[in-house]
């Protein structure tokens, strides 16, 4: 299974990056560094919340408007 069939509420890498207008890396850096978990899909192919994914584009944006 790849990215492309996240099952309804999850993103992929790919999804993610688009979302938070970054890089695939910089999404694989955030995960690392603990700002956004795995919610499933493979080591090669992770799926994301899409909760988790609006939670930090917001936190984002607050940041940005201070």
């Amino acid at each position: 299974m790849d990215e492309q069939t996240a099952p309804p509420g999850y993103y992929g890498t790919r999804d993610v990056a688009r979302a938070l207008n970054t890089s695939p890396g910089a999404v694989r850096n955030l995960v690392y560094r603990g700002r956004l978990a795995r919610a499933g899909g493979t080591e090669r192919h992770p799926w994301y919340r899409v909760e988790d994914v609006a939670a930090l584009l917001a936190e984002r944006r607050t940041r940005a408007a201070a």
